[in-house]
């Protein structure tokens, strides 16, 4: 399931960014991808979200995203995540968690030394592969696995 999760993300890449749409090659947002690779991965729908603002975290004051990835998704200890499984961050210390994205390689593939990678989507940027810095790993607030 892994193998093919990170290949459903992949098929997701170059599509541009667009604020609350979750459109393989047309528009999606982080959670818009998330809901995306879990609706070709699982064969069933994702919750449709209410509409939300950028700054919904925060103006919601609970963990929304943390909450709603707990009703589809297996909650894993960030350490033990891996490729194919969802990380969510915190975009600053102590506020709300609201971006996501799918590991897609992890030592072990690669070799030893070479970084984690993600597929996300952020504002400004198409769908894309990145390396997991030491700026992302200090934000990550939790992690789930695709249900089997």
């Amino acid at each position: 399931m892994r193998a093919d999760v990170v290949a459903l993300a992949r098929g997701w890449l170059g599509t541009p960014y667009h604020h609350q749409a979750s459109l393989k090659g047309v528009g999606c947002d982080c959670l818009g991808l998330i809901r995306g690779v879990y609706v070709e991965a699982c064969g069933q729908p994702a919750e449709t979200p209410p509409p939300y603002s950028r700054d919904w975290a925060e103006a919601s004051a609970r963990e929304t995203m943390i909450e709603a990835a707990g009703r589809y998704f297996t909650p894993i200890d960030p350490d033990a995540a891996e490729p194919g499984d969802v990380l969510i961050f915190r975009l600053r210390p102590g506020a709300m968690a609201k971006h996501c994205a799918i590991i897609s390689s992890a030592p072990g593939i690669r070799p030893a030394d070479a970084p984690l990678r993600m597929i996300h989507a952020i504002e400004g940027a198409p769908v894309c592969e990145v390396h997991i810095t030491p700026w992302w790993r200090r934000r990550i607030a939790a992690a789930f696995r695709f249900p089997d």
